[in-house]
C-alpha cells in the first residue's frame, strides 16, 4: 500500500469545495486531489506536488486534518491556491489516453 497526501481546498467566498471527478467503469465518485508520496518527499512536499500537477496550481499547506489509515497513511490537509489557474494541470492522468484507469476531472 502507498501513503498518500491530499488537499482539502474551500472557497469560502463561493461556498464550494475543489475536488477530482472520477469517472472509472462507469462508477462517478469525487476525491480530494493529491496522490502518493514519492521516495523522498514529506507528505506535504506530496500534496503540493500533486495539487501543481492535478490542478495547475501552487498550493500552501495550513493545517494537517487528518491522517487515516487506509491502504497506507492517507494525509487530508487544508490549503490554500496561492498561484494558477484551477484546471490546468497536465498530470499523466489527465493527458495520457492510453492509462485506461477512466476519466478525472478538476471541478468545484
Amino acid at each position: 500500500m502507498r501513503n498518500r497526501g491530499s488537499a482539502v481546498l474551500i472557497d469560502k467566498e463561493k461556498g464550494r469545495i475543489g475536488l477530482i471527478k472520477r469517472n472509472k467503469e462507469n462508477i462517478i465518485y469525487y476525491v480530494f486531489p493529491g496522490g502518493g508520496i514519492e521516495d523522498g518527499e514529506t507528505p506535504e512536499d506530496a500534496t503540493v506536488r500533486e495539487g501543481f500537477e492535478e490542478l495547475g496550481v501552487t498550493i500552501e499547506i495550513k493545517e494537517l486534518i487528518v491522517s487515516i489509515k487506509h491502504n497506507g497513511t492517507q494525509y487530508f490537509y487544508l490549503a490554500e491556491i496561492i498561484e494558477g489557474e484551477f484546471g490546468t494541470g497536465t498530470a499523466g492522468e489527465f493527458t495520457d489516453p492510453n492509462r485506461n484507469r477512466g476519466t478525472y476531472e478538476p471541478i468545484w
